[in-house]
């Protein structure tokens, strides 16, 4: 039988070592990639819902401009809207409906004036994971269009 040699013996020491490196090396590692995979996640809701939010301010307006609406209809349209779509309370989201830079109700608007619907919602209120990257701020969206 022959004697093992010295590069044998080194190379096992080598790759036994090496695991232990590798082990470190992730422990290192994935934290910061997960923290960045969650970051994508939460941004990636954010933008979902802030393009919801104008979505629904859009159709919003779409309804108030038209003669015999008022602030209750449309408020009710937009409730069921995001409610349905982001899983929301109807408590939690803030509208407010503007004719001509005034908070008034939209059944007083006449022809041709700006009629414009703010939309805002807590962004802890719609996310899927709690995480600190964007906590506390809040999503908005709104449309000006003019009365028919």
């Amino acid at each position: 039988m022959q004697k093992p040699t010295n590069l044998t013996q080194k190379g096992c020491d080598v790759r036994s070592r090496r695991r232990g490196a590798a082990l470190v090396e992730a422990a290192l590692v994935l934290p910061i990639f997960f923290s960045v995979v969650l970051g994508i996640v939460e941004f990636g809701r954010a933008m979902s819902v802030s393009q919801l939010v104008t979505n629904a301010s859009r159709e919003g307006a779409r309804r108030a401009i038209v003669d015999g609406s008022s602030n209750a209809v449309v408020k009710t349209y937009i409730e069921d809207f995001l409610t349905s779509t982001l899983d929301v309370d109807a408590a939690d989201l803030t509208i407010q409906f503007f004719v001509n830079g005034s908070e008034v109700d939209v059944n007083t608007a006449g022809e041709n004036d700006k009629v414009r619907v703010h939309i805002e919602v807590g962004f802890d209120d719609v996310l899927f994971i709690s995480t600190p990257y964007l906590s506390g701020s809040t999503l908005k969206g709104s449309t000006t269009m003019r009365h028919e």
